[in-house]
């Protein structure tokens, strides 16, 4: 029985160690108040967005849901709104897999609101919602280029304006790790509009590295194009996040990964802490167009150093749209 116990002690312990030091992540400390300033959350009906937005609604934001579910987004509003007391927040209809949308929600936040200070391009197909899979957006381009990255340069290029006149303001970017994974094809950008070639699994997750890789990437071009103004920006991995990577799993496969998944993946708070971190942090400003991870700065794989890399991409993107 004493083995036995002392068995169990150890594993307790072990995971609490694993969990820790590892998946559980740093908390985001600052203590920065927002009233008077507006953010927008792209994908923030669920998950890590969600998270996001509520922490800055509760600093006292305006925050604008822009979100593609409208019944989902304006249920996250409400609830957003209660938990927060805050009655600033709302929603506004965007769909990042069509370009016209993104253009629509550009051209009306403009018209109907004088501010914006944090730009947090969180939205994201992932690779187990069962959201990204094959198929292609409106306009023609592979889903996981369209809707992890495409969407977002446009938005973010389109809001940029606004951005410099309420500066000093952020744009923050949630990449991923998987980003050391991805590679620019740009032959193949060029003639299929995709950085895959087809649609198998496989392909589908080179497909959410690539896209990962382009965050990167554009986070640091930006960077450079924005030197010397009062707006930075920020590229960030979350961490391993448990929220809803389970729902299109078979029921054999969530008995063998939700269990795991339960035990050491981060809630979407946790998740939203390096976001916030990167939208909040008082001092960061010299680190602009640099990659996060657990609240500190970390060093993003070779390609997504490569300025020249950085730089044919935005404009091969540019030429595209």
């Amino acid at each position: 029985m004493s083995t036995l116990l002392y068995v169990a002690a150890g594993a307790v312990s072990l995971y609490v160690i694993v969990y820790y030091a590892v998946f559980r992540g740093v908390r985001c400390v600052s203590s920065v108040k927002l009233k008077g300033k507006t953010a927008i959350v792209t994908g923030s009906n669920t998950g890590i967005g969600k998270a996001t937005a509520l922490d800055l609604a509760k600093r006292g934001a305006r925050v604008i849901l822009a979100c593609r579910n409208k019944e989902k987004a304006e249920a996250a509003s409400f609830d957003i709104r209660r938990e927060s007391g805050n009655n600033d927040v709302v929603f506004m209809q965007l769909d990042l897999a069509s370009l016209k949308s993104v253009s629509s929600f550009a051209e009306t936040f403009l018209k109907t609101e004088p501010r914006l200070d944090i730009l947090i391009n969180n939205a994201v197909y992932t690779l187990c919602s069962g959201v990204m899979g094959p198929g292609r957006t409106e306009d023609g381009f592979g889903l996981a280029l369209g809707v992890n990255h495409l969407g977002h340069f446009l938005l973010t290029n389109l809001l940029l304006e606004r951005l410099q006149q309420c500066g000093p303001s952020r744009v923050i970017t949630v990449a991923a790790l998987l980003h050391r994974f991805g590679k620019i094809d740009f032959p193949l950008l060029a003639s299929k509009k995709d950085l895959v070639s087809g649609q198998s699994t496989w392909h589908n997750f080179q497909a959410y590295c690539n896209s990962k890789l382009c965050n990167v990437l554009f986070t640091r071009e930006l960077a450079n194009r924005l030197e010397g103004t009062s707006v930075t920006c920020y590229s960030l991995h979350p961490g391993v996040i448990y929220t809803e990577i389970c729902r299109s799993l078979s029921f054999w496969q969530q008995l063998l990964i939700m269990p795991f998944a339960k035990l050491f993946f981060m809630d979407p708070e946790g998740g939203s802490q390096t976001t916030l971190y990167c939208a909040l942090q008082e001092g960061i400003e010299p680190l602009s167009g640099r990659y996060f991870s657990n609240c500190a700065l970390q060093q993003v794989g070779a390609k997504g150093r490569d300025d020249a890399l950085a730089k044919k991409l935005w404009e091969t993107l540019r030429c595209l749209l």
